[in-house]
């Protein structure tokens, strides 16, 4: 087995189509097996039945997991991660878009490069704009300027913006990431005490604890065509399941102002 490849999906049944048709075209050149697992997590607009016809036409290849409520991030994840046997494991949103092209840069660079685990692409929106998809690991004055102000913060050029070279990054959100098998089974499973976020810096967080470097390659381009469900001033629930993860994720960590400290126990620079 190749690919292993991870979708969540919550309401998702226009997204997931184009999701699913991409990747389907995209895994089509490569001579060998490999796997979609489309995790579900209680959808009630059609997303259940759009998955089922799917499986129907492609009963080897796409393997449905249904639950009957919202799981969380984590949870649901884990459940098709449990199950996965591919030599890289792609952990893709039911909105992000992936080319053949994408695939074979991201596993060729892990293939190349086996201290790094995690290769991530440059995630455009929907507009074609860059999207700031990598950062430092978030403190809390950090994460609130992000909360806050990405947008205005995505507006001025970006060092990730205008690299051409692959960059050593911190984290990535996990709208698209290629792992390593290496990388999956040094670094286990997603942390089932976090409902929805941010599941994606504690994973990366463990990549680099596992040994292994996160790189970013500017050259592969993905779009993401994101929801931003905990963007922006308007507080919601989704912020405060945030704000609530991102405290555990500190506490766990041993760590809230600076990075100094952590830099030194992940060995961030060497």
């Amino acid at each position: 087995m190749l690919f292993s490849v991870v979708i969540l999906s919550y309401n998702s049944v226009n997204p997931i189509k184009r999701c699913l048709d991409d990747l389907l075209a995209a895994l089509e050149p490569f001579d060998c097996d490999n796997e979609i697992f489309v995790v579900d997590n209680g959808s009630k607009d059609g997303s259940v039945q759009l998955i089922k016809s799917y499986h129907d036409k492609f009963p080897q290849l796409i393997k449905p997991i249904f639950f009957d409520q919202n799981t969380g991030t984590t949870y649901s994840r884990n459940s098709a991660l449990r199950l996965s046997t591919g030599e890289f494991v792609l952990i893709l949103d039911s909105d992000a878009y992936v080319t053949n092209e994408a695939l074979v840069s991201l596993k060729d660079y892990l293939s190349s490069h086996p201290d790094s685990g995690m290769a991530v692409p440059r995630l455009l929106y929907g507009s074609g704009n860059f999207q700031l998809s990598c950062d430092v690991f978030p403190t809390l004055i950090h994460k609130l300027k992000r909360f806050l102000f990405l947008k205005k913060i995505e507006s001025k050029p970006h060092a990730l913006q205008s690299a051409t070279t692959p960059v050593t990054v911190d984290y990535a959100i996990s709208a698209c990431w290629m792992l390593s098998r290496r990388a999956v089974d040094k670094t286990g499973f997603f942390d089932e005490k976090i409902f929805y976020s941010p599941e994606d810096v504690d994973y990366c967080l463990r990549v680099w604890e596992s040994g292994f470097k996160i790189t970013y390659i500017p050259t592969v381009e993905v779009i993401h065509d994101a929801q931003e469900l905990s963007r922006g001033f308007k507080l919601s629930m989704f912020h405060f399941s945030h704000l609530k993860g991102l405290i555990y994720l500190m506490s766990k960590h041993k760590y809230f102002w600076g990075l100094n400290n952590l830099y030194k126990r992940l060995h961030r620079f060497n």
